[in-house]
């Protein structure tokens, strides 16, 4: 996805947006990458951002056979919304 990519020094994924970087701040803990907290701009929020940066996760985590766990409610709620997803949690 343009605009997403996983920024290893600050420990987060991004996500470039014409209103602002939407986040996802994560930790790695024994193999799995607990989701901490998902942020979008005041001035992006309502537009999708973060479940676009959430559907960038899911897919990368995919591609690269990490297992995800959420630890914010914004991603217990998302991984709630999004049943096929479980293939990715731990």
């Amino acid at each position: 996805m343009e605009g997403f990519r996983d920024n290893l020094s600050a420990h987060r994924y991004e996500l470039d947006a014409p209103e602002g970087m939407s986040f996802a701040n994560y930790r790695d803990i024994a193999n799995t990458r607990v989701i901490l907290h998902v942020e979008t701009p005041v001035e992006a929020r309502g537009r999708g951002y973060a479940q676009k940066l959430m559907d960038a996760i899911v897919a990368e985590a995919r591609e690269r056979g990490h297992l995800l766990r959420a630890s914010c409610s914004y991603a217990v709620a998302y991984f709630r919304r999004h049943p096929a997803t479980q293939d990715v949690q731990a």
